[in-house]
């Protein structure tokens, strides 16, 4: 018996060498605008004022612990649901390609589960909601990311991964402008972004092709290669294990620093009554910058070749952010922060995520690798509610809390210094 063979035409893994289109970025921009408003606009807002209401609190901070012990709850099931759905992407040999039916699958599990959530009447009902709409966003998140080191030249990578992080930032503000302007209720307010995910996410799915893994080249599974597969030796790869601890702390240092915001605004400002148009203010101004900064730096890194300066940069841009905040807490401080923050966060995401792909171990586990490597931007996400709810209460409030944001960005910093395969 002869042994099956791979197509003629077919190169298994190869780094990608033909340019992506403007069409191939538009639909992959219009995508993450729909993944980034489903997912920041309940954090920003949706989900602390169901929290809120919920409980109805004597102590405004028993609000931000719910939040917390709730958004760590959601990031340990983020913390499994990245590195399992890039594996199994990498193997996936559906005839609509390795990655699509993971995208499909993670948005639909998504936008279910924000309309569920927007329904629930207790706390548990929301922390088992929030819970599976963050697997639905790890889904997606996970297989479309897999794409850029797919389908994306090295030196069109910073560009791209500018249309990753730029539609964040204009996702969270449309997502809360479409809330306070037009005063939708909860129900109202999570199911917009949950229909807004599928329309924006659909088109990319049905239009973008995506290369069939034969079934020949898929690894045998066994449950033993998968949990070894997840383990990657930062002595064997070390430059991986160094982008993976500064995105751990660079994000870590921009959650601590955003994830309370409304909190900050309400009692570290003592501006209850503007709380929502004072947010809505200060997203606009870190959507601009934050735009500015992830498309410019993101292409000037491809130009230049160099990614770890940017990302020094932005590290020490976000601390500066977050010591203005922590030392002089007056509203006027705080857009000029807003704006640092977007200049350091943007530049951040655009260019460390090119640099995650050019340090990932293996052609062949690309999917699971940056899973592993998006468990450093979801999960800080989703830990920093607790951590800085506990900061708040025992550490020296706010001012304890964006302290701690300045010194995590900036050890972030220092730790992409020890990157060797990558300027």
């Amino acid at each position: 018996m002869t042994s099956p063979t791979t197509p003629a035409a077919f190169t298994p893994f190869a780094e990608p060498t033909r340019k992506v289109t403007a069409g191939w970025i538009t639909l992959f921009a219009t995508a993450w605008f729909g993944i980034w408003m489903a997912q920041l606009t309940p954090v920003q807002l949706l989900l602390p004022l169901q929290i809120d209401n919920l409980l109805k609190p004597t102590d405004w901070t028993e609000s931000v612990v719910a939040f917390g012990i709730i958004s760590g709850i959601a990031g340990a099931c983020a913390l499994i649901t990245y590195p399992l759905t890039g594996a199994f992407s990498d193997r996936t040999t559906s005839r609509f390609g390795r990655r699509r039916p993971w995208i499909l699958a993670g948005t639909v599990v998504f936008a279910v589960s924000l309309i569920l959530l927007s329904i629930q009447t207790n706390i548990v009902g929301v922390g088992v909601f929030w819970s599976l709409a963050i697997i639905g966003f790890c889904m997606v998140s996970a297989a479309i990311t897999a794409t850029i080191s797919d389908q994306v030249p090295v030196l069109q990578r910073g560009l791209v991964s500018g249309f990753v992080s730029a539609p964040q930032a204009v996702g969270t503000v449309l997502g809360i402008l479409l809330v306070t302007e037009l005063s939708l209720g909860q129900v109202v307010g999570y199911s917009v972004v949950a229909v807004a995910l599928l329309i924006l996410v659909i088109p990319f799915v049905l239009v973008i092709p995506d290369e069939v893994l034969p079934k020949v080249l898929r690894p045998k599974f066994t449950l033993g290669a998968l949990i070894r597969g997840f383990w990657i030796n930062p002595v064997a790869f070390p430059d991986f294990g160094w982008t993976l601890f500064s995105r751990i702390l660079v994000n870590l240092g921009n959650a601590l620093g955003t994830t309370l915001l409304l909190y900050f605004i309400m009692f570290g400002l003592n501006r209850p009554d503007t709380a929502e148009d004072d947010l809505l203010q200060l997203t606009v101004i870190y959507l601009v910058t934050f735009i500015i900064a992830s498309l410019g730096f993101g292409r000037l890194s491809d130009v230049l070749r160099k990614r770890k300066p940017f990302v020094y940069l932005a590290a020490y841009l976000q601390g500066l952010a977050a010591l203005l905040l922590a030392f002089v807490p007056e509203f006027s401080i705080a857009m000029v922060g807003a704006a640092l923050l977007g200049l350091g966060y943007g530049c951040f995401m655009a260019v460390d995520q090119a640099l995650a792909t050019q340090v990932l171990p293996s052609s062949h586990t690309r999917g699971k690798d940056l899973g592993i490597m998006n468990i450093a931007t979801a999960v800080p996400q989703a830990v920093a509610p607790l951590l800085g709810s506990a900061i708040v209460a025992t550490l020296g409030g706010f001012t304890g809390l964006f302290v701690a944001s300045a010194v995590f960005a900036g050890l972030g910093g220092l730790a992409v210094i020890r990157v060797k395969s990558v300027k």
